[in-house]
Protein backbone atom coordinates (compact mmCIF):
# COMPACT_ATOMS: atom_id res chain seq x y z
CA UNK A 1 0.00 0.00 0.00
CA UNK A 2 1.31 3.50 -0.88
CA UNK A 3 1.16 6.02 1.55
CA UNK A 4 -1.60 8.26 0.09
CA UNK A 5 -3.59 5.34 -0.13
CA UNK A 6 -2.66 4.36 3.80
CA UNK A 7 -3.78 8.08 4.71
CA UNK A 8 -7.18 7.40 3.25
CA UNK A 9 -6.76 3.91 4.75
CA UNK A 10 -6.31 5.26 8.69
CA UNK A 11 -9.32 7.91 8.04
CA UNK A 12 -7.19 10.99 8.09
CA UNK A 13 -7.89 12.58 4.87
CA UNK A 14 -11.16 14.42 4.26
CA UNK A 15 -11.30 16.62 1.02
CA UNK A 16 -8.73 17.22 -1.62
CA UNK A 17 -8.63 19.38 -4.68
CA UNK A 18 -7.15 17.46 -7.63
CA UNK A 19 -7.00 14.10 -6.19
CA UNK A 20 -5.14 12.33 -9.13
CA UNK A 21 -2.30 14.36 -9.07
CA UNK A 22 -1.91 14.88 -5.10
CA UNK A 23 -2.02 11.25 -5.08
CA UNK A 24 0.63 10.90 -7.91
CA UNK A 25 2.97 13.74 -6.27
CA UNK A 26 2.50 12.19 -2.56
CA UNK A 27 3.26 8.35 -3.57
CA UNK A 28 5.95 9.39 -5.62
CA UNK A 29 7.94 11.58 -2.90
CA UNK A 30 7.47 15.07 -5.25
CA UNK A 31 5.24 16.89 -2.68
CA UNK A 32 7.02 19.75 -0.50
CA UNK A 33 4.38 20.29 1.59
CA UNK A 34 3.52 22.68 4.70
CA UNK A 35 1.42 22.41 7.75
CA UNK A 36 1.21 25.67 9.99
CA UNK A 37 1.46 26.18 13.98
CA UNK A 38 0.34 29.49 15.27
CA UNK A 39 1.88 29.61 18.31
CA UNK A 40 -1.18 30.50 20.89
CA UNK A 41 1.18 29.02 23.98
CA UNK A 42 4.57 28.12 24.99
CA UNK A 43 3.91 24.28 24.01
CA UNK A 44 1.96 21.89 21.56
CA UNK A 45 -0.47 19.44 22.34
CA UNK A 46 -2.07 16.65 21.17
CA UNK A 47 -3.86 18.38 17.97
CA UNK A 48 -0.44 19.77 16.81
CA UNK A 49 0.93 15.83 17.58
CA UNK A 50 -1.64 14.20 14.92
CA UNK A 51 -0.44 17.10 12.32
CA UNK A 52 3.22 16.09 13.25
CA UNK A 53 2.34 12.20 12.81
CA UNK A 54 1.53 13.50 9.37
CA UNK A 55 4.73 15.27 8.33
CA UNK A 56 6.67 11.92 9.71
CA UNK A 57 4.80 9.54 7.71
CA UNK A 58 5.03 11.69 4.47
CA UNK A 59 8.62 12.52 5.46
CA UNK A 60 9.26 8.81 5.43
CA UNK A 61 7.84 8.32 1.92
CA UNK A 62 10.37 10.93 0.60
CA UNK A 63 8.29 13.90 0.81
CA UNK A 64 9.27 17.39 2.47
CA UNK A 65 7.44 19.14 4.79
CA UNK A 66 7.78 22.85 5.61
CA UNK A 67 6.45 23.51 9.48
CA UNK A 68 5.25 26.81 9.25
CA UNK A 69 4.97 28.89 13.00
CA UNK A 70 3.09 31.51 12.42
CA UNK A 71 4.63 34.21 14.53
CA UNK A 72 3.35 36.36 12.17
CA UNK A 73 0.09 35.08 11.65
CA UNK A 74 -0.33 34.54 15.44
CA UNK A 75 -0.45 38.91 15.51
CA UNK A 76 -3.79 38.60 14.14
CA UNK A 77 -5.57 35.09 15.59
CA UNK A 78 -7.14 32.35 13.96
CA UNK A 79 -11.28 33.51 14.53
CA UNK A 80 -11.78 29.42 12.64
CA UNK A 81 -13.98 27.50 15.38
CA UNK A 82 -14.12 30.80 17.53
CA UNK A 83 -17.09 32.57 19.32
CA UNK A 84 -14.59 35.08 20.55
CA UNK A 85 -11.61 36.72 19.46
CA UNK A 86 -8.07 35.48 21.11
CA UNK A 87 -6.35 37.63 23.38
CA UNK A 88 -3.77 39.81 22.10
CA UNK A 89 0.03 38.41 22.63
CA UNK A 90 3.26 40.64 22.74
CA UNK A 91 5.60 39.68 20.30
CA UNK A 92 8.09 38.81 22.74
CA UNK A 93 5.67 36.04 23.92
CA UNK A 94 5.14 34.93 20.12
CA UNK A 95 8.58 34.73 19.96
CA UNK A 96 9.16 32.87 23.41
CA UNK A 97 6.28 30.22 21.93
CA UNK A 98 7.97 29.53 18.25
CA UNK A 99 11.31 28.57 19.94
CA UNK A 100 9.24 26.27 22.49
CA UNK A 101 7.23 24.88 19.03
CA UNK A 102 10.71 24.23 17.74
CA UNK A 103 12.58 22.41 19.85
CA UNK A 104 9.50 20.19 20.36
CA UNK A 105 9.21 19.32 16.71
CA UNK A 106 12.45 18.19 16.35
CA UNK A 107 11.26 15.00 18.50
CA UNK A 108 9.25 13.95 15.29
CA UNK A 109 10.84 15.51 11.85
CA UNK A 110 14.02 15.59 10.52
CA UNK A 111 15.35 19.33 9.96
CA UNK A 112 18.33 19.69 7.78
CA UNK A 113 19.73 20.41 3.92
CA UNK A 114 17.47 18.71 1.57
CA UNK A 115 14.93 17.61 4.89
CA UNK A 116 12.32 19.50 6.10
CA UNK A 117 12.50 23.17 6.92
CA UNK A 118 11.20 25.58 9.50
CA UNK A 119 10.39 28.64 8.99
CA UNK A 120 8.07 31.04 10.02
CA UNK A 121 6.05 34.14 8.46
CA UNK A 122 6.93 36.65 10.70
CA UNK A 123 9.80 36.77 8.75
CA UNK A 124 7.43 38.12 5.88
CA UNK A 125 4.63 39.16 7.12
CA UNK A 126 5.58 42.00 9.42
CA UNK A 127 7.56 43.72 7.04
CA UNK A 128 4.99 43.84 4.66
CA UNK A 129 3.37 47.49 3.50
CA UNK A 130 -0.11 47.30 4.24
CA UNK A 131 -1.09 49.36 1.12
CA UNK A 132 1.18 47.13 -1.03
CA UNK A 133 -0.14 44.09 -0.01
CA UNK A 134 -4.04 45.59 -0.59
CA UNK A 135 -2.58 46.22 -3.90
CA UNK A 136 -0.85 43.14 -4.73
CA UNK A 137 -3.55 40.75 -3.19
CA UNK A 138 -6.44 42.46 -2.66
CA UNK A 139 -8.17 42.17 -5.48
CA UNK A 140 -7.78 38.50 -5.54
CA UNK A 141 -10.21 38.12 -2.82
CA UNK A 142 -13.83 38.89 -2.98
CA UNK A 143 -15.37 39.96 0.59
CA UNK A 144 -19.03 37.96 -0.71
CA UNK A 145 -16.70 34.81 -0.98
CA UNK A 146 -14.94 35.73 2.50
CA UNK A 147 -17.99 36.16 3.82
CA UNK A 148 -19.77 32.76 3.64
CA UNK A 149 -16.84 30.97 4.50
CA UNK A 150 -17.16 28.76 7.74
CA UNK A 151 -14.60 30.39 9.59
CA UNK A 152 -16.16 33.62 9.30
CA UNK A 153 -19.88 33.02 8.94
CA UNK A 154 -20.36 31.68 12.13
CA UNK A 155 -19.08 34.60 14.14
CA UNK A 156 -21.04 36.94 12.48
CA UNK A 157 -23.71 36.70 14.63
CA UNK A 158 -21.05 37.11 18.23
CA UNK A 159 -19.18 39.60 15.90
CA UNK A 160 -15.85 39.28 14.03
CA UNK A 161 -13.24 41.97 14.10
CA UNK A 162 -11.69 43.43 11.04
CA UNK A 163 -8.14 42.51 12.29
CA UNK A 164 -9.57 38.92 12.11
CA UNK A 165 -11.16 39.49 8.68
CA UNK A 166 -7.58 39.96 7.58
CA UNK A 167 -6.26 36.14 8.55
CA UNK A 168 -7.46 34.29 5.41
CA UNK A 169 -5.92 36.85 3.38
CA UNK A 170 -2.64 36.49 5.16
CA UNK A 171 -2.57 32.20 5.46
CA UNK A 172 -3.67 32.81 1.96
CA UNK A 173 -0.57 35.21 1.00
CA UNK A 174 1.72 32.40 3.44
CA UNK A 175 1.03 29.67 0.70
CA UNK A 176 1.88 32.14 -2.44
CA UNK A 177 5.20 33.04 -0.63
CA UNK A 178 6.51 29.75 0.25
CA UNK A 179 5.28 28.52 -3.39
CA UNK A 180 7.97 31.19 -5.11
CA UNK A 181 10.70 30.87 -2.23
CA UNK A 182 10.62 27.18 -1.77
CA UNK A 183 8.75 25.30 -4.72
CA UNK A 184 5.93 24.67 -2.00
CA UNK A 185 3.44 22.74 -3.95
CA UNK A 186 0.90 21.44 -1.18
CA UNK A 187 -0.58 22.54 1.50
CA UNK A 188 -2.25 20.72 4.44
CA UNK A 189 -4.95 21.12 7.06
CA UNK A 190 -7.84 20.33 9.04
CA UNK A 191 -11.33 21.04 7.75
CA UNK A 192 -11.67 24.15 9.75
CA UNK A 193 -8.96 25.66 7.55
CA UNK A 194 -10.63 24.51 4.30
CA UNK A 195 -11.86 28.10 3.25
CA UNK A 196 -8.57 29.28 4.13
CA UNK A 197 -6.43 26.77 2.21
CA UNK A 198 -8.54 27.39 -0.96
CA UNK A 199 -7.82 31.15 -0.46
CA UNK A 200 -4.17 30.19 -0.76
CA UNK A 201 -4.47 28.10 -4.26
CA UNK A 202 -6.81 30.46 -5.63
CA UNK A 203 -4.32 33.66 -4.98
CA UNK A 204 -1.22 31.49 -6.96
CA UNK A 205 -3.42 30.55 -9.55
CA UNK A 206 -4.61 34.38 -10.56
CA UNK A 207 -0.98 35.57 -9.80
CA UNK A 208 1.30 33.04 -11.43
CA UNK A 209 -1.48 31.29 -13.51
CA UNK A 210 -3.65 28.84 -14.32
CA UNK A 211 -0.74 26.23 -14.70
CA UNK A 212 0.50 26.66 -11.32
CA UNK A 213 0.58 23.17 -9.87
CA UNK A 214 -0.84 24.67 -6.01
CA UNK A 215 -2.74 21.99 -4.34
CA UNK A 216 -4.94 21.59 -1.46
CA UNK A 217 -5.75 18.94 0.77
CA UNK A 218 -7.50 18.63 3.93
CA UNK A 219 -7.27 16.21 6.39
CA UNK A 220 -9.03 15.46 9.91
CA UNK A 221 -6.39 17.13 11.92
CA UNK A 222 -7.74 20.48 13.56
CA UNK A 223 -11.16 18.95 14.09
CA UNK A 224 -10.27 15.43 15.58
CA UNK A 225 -7.53 16.70 17.13
CA UNK A 226 -8.91 19.91 18.47
CA UNK A 227 -11.41 17.52 20.31
CA UNK A 228 -8.79 14.83 21.33
CA UNK A 229 -6.33 17.38 22.43
CA UNK A 230 -8.78 19.40 24.74
CA UNK A 231 -9.96 17.65 28.20
CA UNK A 232 -12.22 19.42 30.47
CA UNK A 233 -10.06 21.86 32.26
CA UNK A 234 -7.61 22.42 29.45
CA UNK A 235 -5.40 20.95 26.56
CA UNK A 236 -2.76 17.91 26.74
CA UNK A 237 0.26 19.00 26.48
CA UNK A 238 3.67 17.80 24.71
CA UNK A 239 5.77 19.23 27.62
CA UNK A 240 6.45 17.27 29.82
CA UNK A 241 6.06 19.75 32.89
CA UNK A 242 2.41 20.81 31.66
CA UNK A 243 1.33 17.38 31.47
CA UNK A 244 3.45 14.82 32.81
CA UNK A 245 3.97 11.09 31.02
CA UNK A 246 2.33 9.46 33.36
CA UNK A 247 -0.86 12.32 33.13
CA UNK A 248 -0.44 11.56 28.89
CA UNK A 249 -0.32 7.60 29.43
CA UNK A 250 -3.06 8.05 31.27
CA UNK A 251 -5.24 10.71 29.09
CA UNK A 252 -4.78 7.98 26.45
CA UNK A 253 -5.35 5.17 28.54
CA UNK A 254 -9.00 6.77 29.19
CA UNK A 255 -10.26 7.44 26.00
CA UNK A 256 -14.01 5.90 25.06
CA UNK A 257 -14.16 2.59 24.03
CA UNK A 258 -15.91 4.39 20.44
CA UNK A 259 -12.86 6.05 20.14
CA UNK A 260 -9.77 3.98 20.92
CA UNK A 261 -9.62 2.21 17.46
CA UNK A 262 -9.85 5.41 15.37
CA UNK A 263 -7.14 7.10 17.72
CA UNK A 264 -4.45 4.21 16.67
CA UNK A 265 -5.60 4.27 13.41
CA UNK A 266 -5.19 8.02 12.87
CA UNK A 267 -1.82 8.66 15.33
CA UNK A 268 -0.12 5.46 15.63
CA UNK A 269 2.09 4.14 13.76
CA UNK A 270 1.61 0.65 14.12
CA UNK A 271 1.16 -1.81 10.88
CA UNK A 272 -2.19 -1.23 8.89
CA UNK A 273 -2.65 -4.84 9.27
CA UNK A 274 -2.56 -5.67 12.90
CA UNK A 275 -4.75 -2.89 13.36
CA UNK A 276 -7.13 -4.19 11.56
CA UNK A 277 -7.05 -7.39 13.87
CA UNK A 278 -8.19 -5.04 16.47
CA UNK A 279 -11.20 -4.08 14.62
CA UNK A 280 -13.14 -7.48 16.09
CA UNK A 281 -12.18 -6.64 19.69
CA UNK A 282 -14.72 -5.75 22.32
CA UNK A 283 -14.83 -5.49 26.26
CA UNK A 284 -11.80 -6.41 28.00
CA UNK A 285 -9.53 -6.53 25.05
CA UNK A 286 -10.57 -2.83 24.01
CA UNK A 287 -9.02 -1.91 27.49
CA UNK A 288 -5.67 -4.02 25.79
CA UNK A 289 -6.27 -1.77 23.10
CA UNK A 290 -6.40 1.36 24.91
CA UNK A 291 -2.68 0.19 26.77
CA UNK A 292 -1.33 -0.24 23.23
CA UNK A 293 -2.79 3.10 22.31
CA UNK A 294 -1.27 4.86 25.23
CA UNK A 295 1.98 3.10 25.39
CA UNK A 296 2.29 3.79 21.69
CA UNK A 297 1.60 7.47 21.86
CA UNK A 298 3.74 8.19 24.86
CA UNK A 299 6.83 6.37 22.94
CA UNK A 300 6.43 8.80 20.49
CA UNK A 301 6.26 12.22 22.63
CA UNK A 302 8.54 11.15 25.73
CA UNK A 303 10.22 8.15 24.08
CA UNK A 304 10.09 4.57 25.25
CA UNK A 305 11.68 4.59 29.08
CA UNK A 306 9.54 7.21 30.18
CA UNK A 307 6.44 5.35 28.04
CA UNK A 308 7.74 1.73 30.47
CA UNK A 309 7.72 3.89 33.47
CA UNK A 310 4.46 5.19 33.14
CA UNK A 311 2.80 1.95 32.17
CA UNK A 312 4.46 -0.02 35.06
CA UNK A 313 3.50 2.78 37.31
CA UNK A 314 -0.46 2.76 35.86
CA UNK A 315 -0.48 -1.15 36.19
CA UNK A 316 0.72 -0.93 39.82
CA UNK A 317 -2.16 1.49 40.53
CA UNK A 318 -5.05 -0.34 38.88
CA UNK A 319 -4.00 -3.64 40.28
CA UNK A 320 -3.36 -2.36 43.72
CA UNK A 321 0.00 -2.26 43.83
CA UNK A 322 2.20 -0.07 46.07
CA UNK A 323 4.84 1.60 42.71
CA UNK A 324 4.20 5.01 42.89
CA UNK A 325 7.76 6.20 42.33
CA UNK A 326 6.62 7.60 38.56
CA UNK A 327 3.54 9.31 39.52
CA UNK A 328 2.89 12.57 39.12
CA UNK A 329 4.04 14.15 42.75
CA UNK A 330 3.77 17.30 44.67
CA UNK A 331 6.65 18.26 47.30
CA UNK A 332 4.77 19.83 50.29
CA UNK A 333 7.16 22.49 52.83
CA UNK A 334 6.97 21.33 55.76
CA UNK A 335 7.46 24.83 57.58
CA UNK A 336 4.17 25.76 55.31
CA UNK A 337 2.04 22.24 56.22
CA UNK A 338 0.46 23.03 59.62
CA UNK A 339 0.90 21.04 62.71
CA UNK A 340 -2.20 19.45 62.77
CA UNK A 341 -2.14 18.75 58.76
CA UNK A 342 -4.33 19.95 56.03
CA UNK A 343 -7.65 19.33 54.62
CA UNK A 344 -8.26 17.37 51.39
CA UNK A 345 -9.87 20.67 49.94
CA UNK A 346 -6.36 22.32 51.18
CA UNK A 347 -4.18 19.35 49.58
CA UNK A 348 -5.95 19.64 46.24
CA UNK A 349 -5.55 23.34 46.26
CA UNK A 350 -1.41 22.77 47.22
CA UNK A 351 -1.52 19.94 44.41
CA UNK A 352 -3.15 21.77 41.96
CA UNK A 353 -6.03 19.51 41.45
CA UNK A 354 -8.34 22.27 41.68
CA UNK A 355 -9.02 25.67 40.50
CA UNK A 356 -10.65 26.43 43.62
CA UNK A 357 -11.88 25.30 47.14
CA UNK A 358 -15.48 25.52 45.65
CA UNK A 359 -14.59 23.51 42.64
CA UNK A 360 -12.55 21.58 44.95
CA UNK A 361 -15.21 20.91 47.69
CA UNK A 362 -18.18 20.11 44.48
CA UNK A 363 -16.09 17.15 43.43
CA UNK A 364 -15.13 15.80 46.73
CA UNK A 365 -19.22 15.64 47.35
CA UNK A 366 -20.01 14.42 43.74
CA UNK A 367 -17.68 11.33 44.97
CA UNK A 368 -14.85 12.04 42.76
CA UNK A 369 -12.35 11.85 45.14
CA UNK A 370 -10.39 8.98 46.93
CA UNK A 371 -7.31 9.11 49.25
CA UNK A 372 -5.25 6.09 48.97
CA UNK A 373 -7.92 3.99 48.00
CA UNK A 374 -10.99 5.46 50.22
CA UNK A 375 -13.60 8.08 48.69
CA UNK A 376 -13.57 11.18 50.69
CA UNK A 377 -17.27 12.60 51.88
CA UNK A 378 -15.95 15.03 53.97
CA UNK A 379 -14.42 17.94 52.30
CA UNK A 380 -12.84 18.78 55.95
CA UNK A 381 -11.57 15.42 56.57
CA UNK A 382 -8.15 16.69 57.88
CA UNK A 383 -4.73 14.52 56.32
CA UNK A 384 -2.58 14.60 59.25
CA UNK A 385 1.09 15.56 58.99
CA UNK A 386 2.22 12.25 59.93
CA UNK A 387 0.20 10.81 57.01
CA UNK A 388 1.46 13.77 55.06
CA UNK A 389 5.61 12.79 56.08
CA UNK A 390 4.72 9.03 54.60
CA UNK A 391 3.34 10.12 51.33
CA UNK A 392 -0.67 9.99 50.67
CA UNK A 393 -1.86 8.91 47.13
CA UNK A 394 -5.31 11.37 45.61
CA UNK A 395 -7.26 9.74 43.00
CA UNK A 396 -9.57 12.73 40.87
CA UNK A 397 -12.38 10.92 38.64
CA UNK A 398 -10.98 8.03 37.06
CA UNK A 399 -8.34 9.27 34.82
CA UNK A 400 -5.69 11.69 37.31
CA UNK A 401 -3.63 9.94 40.29
CA UNK A 402 -0.85 12.14 42.30
CA UNK A 403 1.23 11.93 45.14
CA UNK A 404 1.57 14.26 47.89
CA UNK A 405 4.44 14.46 50.26
CA UNK A 406 6.32 16.18 52.94
CA UNK A 407 9.98 16.76 51.93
Amino acid sequence: MQIYEELVARGLIAQVTNEDEIRDMINNGKATFYIGFDPTADSLHVGHFMALCLMKRLQMAGNKPIALIGGGTAMIGDPSGRTDMRSMMTRETIEHNCACFKKQMERFIEFGEDKAQMVNNADWLLDLNYVDVLREVGACFSVNNMLRAECYKQRMEKGLSFLEFNYMIMQSYDFYYLYQKYGCNMQFGGNDQWSNMLGGTELIRRKLGKDAHAMTITLLLNSEGKKMGKTAKGAVWLDPNKTSPFDFYQYWRNVEDADVLKCIRMLTFLPLEQIDEMDSWKDAQLNVAKEILAYELTKLVHGEEEANKAKDAAKALFVGGGDDANMPTTELIAAQVPAEGMTVVDLMMACKLAPSKGEARRLIQQGGVSLDGEKVENPMMLVTFEKLTEGVRIKKGKKIFHKAVIK
